[in-house]
């Protein structure tokens, strides 16, 4: 049977593959899409609270990409060009590099996930 932390983030990086964005030039971020990367990244920290390794993770994670990449820009959810991809990284990287509470990193995700054609911060609601 699958470890917990390792379902967690299968069933996180399924969503990356499953989402579908309305435009296939540059991609700029919805606050939708800032609020379900940073379940995403809480997801990741709680895959690592429960045992999985920093290492497995992000290979699992650059392997899920390289296999999302075969998809048209057009029918991906979030990671449509590099600068989602490396957003997405690294946040995921410092879940592991800089632990904290998986509340903690989701916030911090939220605050750095830029928006809309300026690609600025995002505007999210306080309560996630």
């Amino acid at each position: 049977m699958e470890n917990n932390g390792h379902g967690l983030a299968r069933a996180a990086l399924a969503v990356v593959a499953i989402g579908i964005a309305s435009t296939a030039a540059a991609h700029d971020l919805t606050a939708q899409e800032c609020t379900e990367g940073s379940e995403f990244i809480l997801h990741a920290a709680m895959a690592r609270d429960e045992g999985m390794s920093r290492g497995e993770f992000i290979d699992r994670m650059e392997a899920d990409l390289v296999a999302i990449r075969s998809f048209p820009p057009e029918l991906r959810w979030f990671a449509q060009d590099p600068d989602d991809e490396r957003l997405l990284q690294r946040a995921a990287e410092a879940v592991f590099d800089r632990p904290e509470a998986p509340e903690t990193h989701q916030s911090a995700f939220l605050a750095q996930c830029p928006v809309g054609p300026t690609r600025g911060p995002a505007t999210h609601d306080a309560s996630l």
